[in-house]
């Protein structure tokens, strides 16, 4: 049996290999090419992505969000050269989620989130898991709308198009 947030989570790692795969095919200089968008550059909308996935990790392996923010907030303002660069973190975090993931027996038990932003709730790990993957769609639309800006097709990448690329036993 699939389980949702594994399977969503999963969505959110080959989506974010699809939009950096078509970054990848476009001249280098796309990744710092400032535009008047959300982020001043594609490089700035990836490391914000990036960073907040690292902090939703240290949160859900036991980090108070305080100080997971306090962690990760050089990475918000810090960009890499170059996509592989991205790549490469990225997937190196995901095997971190997907470890978690594994381990993590009860995805519906509840953690106190104390958000220095909003206050504390008790929170479901599956309702992190699905923060991480809305946050990661919303983000990778900024990107396609500035490579628009920047002259560039963008890619599809959207869940139901993952549901025909991956192979039949994901999230499984």
């Amino acid at each position: 049996m699939k389980n949702h947030s594994v399977e969503m989570y999963n969505y959110h790692t080959w989506a974010n290999q699809t939009i950096m795969g078509r970054i990848k095919e476009l001249p280098s200089s796309v990744l710092s090419q400032e535009v008047n968008s959300s982020f001043p550059t594609i490089a700035h909308a990836l490391s914000h992505i990036y960073t907040v996935d690292k902090m939703w990790y240290l949160v859900l392996t036991g980090t108070n969000m305080g100080e997971a923010v306090q962690a990760c907030m050089s990475l918000m303002t810090s960009t890499f050269e170059c996509v592989d660069a991205y790549a490469n973190s990225f997937a190196q975090l995901s095997e971190q989620y997907q470890a978690w993931l594994k381990d993590q027996a009860d995805l519906e038990q509840t953690i106190l989130l104390d958000n220095p932003f909003a206050g504390s709730r008790h929170t479901r790990y599956s309702e992190i898991v699905g923060q991480v993957v809305n946050h990661g769609t919303y983000h990778r639309g900024n990107i396609s709308t500035m490579l628009r800006q920047l002259g560039h097709a963008s890619t599809m990448n959207d869940y139901m198009l993952f549901w025909y690329q991956e192979p039949l036993n994901h999230g499984e």
